[in-house]
């Protein structure tokens, strides 16, 4: 009988404890969030976060700019919070307008305070097999519901589809520093069905319909962390849910599975930094 790892449920544990421990705490996090541009889909995002965030007892900011903003403005706004003592964390939502360096605007955030954990300095801590000051918040969340299932990672080969530097790189990077065997894939793998079925742990995160029933093998493990509207509005994933929750042993579900433990990730990365 397959299991559905329910992201849901462990977001609202998680969130129990992280709101006892603040309740407990005399001085709040401060979570700046910088909004930059009209995409509405961004906006939904950071409202939802500092909802979430003032919900649990964090303290939440949103600075927003208009399209047309320089990146020299960005970059001034971050510094200024890098050296405000009140701000714990920064996030800057993504995506960025178009005539922005994302890369600039990234690493101009503080490592102490980059909640998103995006910075070169704490990607390469952990491609150097060291602990950052945070984890990507989505590979964290992908993590601990493994954690949460108590899904064996230790000698299991584990096949990660998309390079993205938001999710592919650093989950691949932080599987194998949990002594996973890993093999990574993209748009340009050939015969990816071939290596999917050799997998133990399959992770997709492409934002597309890629992953069917003919690409797994009995008992794998599968993460589906894609999630997007198909022709009809329908909220999809990466994986055909339907066809491979009959074969998988473990499977997550778009939506319910790794979205909101990418929230509960953001928060807790938020905590962590003021802890540390």
């Amino acid at each position: 009988m397959t299991i559905i790892l329910d992201g849901k449920k462990l977001r609202d544990k998680i969130f129990e404890n992280l709101k006892t421990k603040l309740d407990k705490m005399p001085k709040k996090p401060t979570l700046a969030v910088i909004l930059a541009g009209d995409d509405p889909s961004s906006k939904i995002y950071v409202n939802n976060k500092k909802k979430c965030a003032e919900k649990l007892g964090i303290n939440s900011i949103v600075i927003t700019y208009p399209q047309n903003v320089s990146e020299k403005e960005l970059l001034d706004k971050i510094q200024e919070l890098n050296n405000d003592k009140e701000i714990t964390a920064i996030l800057v939502q993504l995506p960025l307008p178009a005539h922005i360096n994302k890369s600039n605007v990234i690493n101009t955030i503080s490592p102490q305070k980059d909640v998103d954990g995006l910075t070169n300095y704490n990607s390469g801590k952990i491609f150097s097999g060291e602990k950052p000051y945070v984890y990507p918040c989505t590979p964290l969340g992908i993590m601990l519901l493994l954690e949460e299932y108590n899904i064996e990672i230790e000698g299991k080969h584990v096949v990660v589809i998309g390079r993205s530097n938001l999710v592919g790189k650093p989950i691949a990077q932080m599987l194998l520093n949990r002594n996973a065997t890993v093999t990574q894939c993209h748009s340009k793998t050939k015969n990816l069905p071939e290596i999917t079925k050799t997998a133990d742990i399959i992770i997709s995160a492409v934002g597309k319909n890629i992953v069917g029933e003919n690409m797994i093998n009995k008992n794998c493990v599968v993460i589906d962390v894609g999630i997007f509207k198909d022709e009809v509005g329908k909220i999809s994933g990466d994986v055909d849910f339907e066809k491979v929750s009959k074969i998988a042993s473990y499977i997550s579900p778009v939506p319910g599975g790794v979205g909101p433990m990418t929230i509960a990730s953001l928060m807790l990365n938020t905590v962590e930094l003021f802890n540390s």
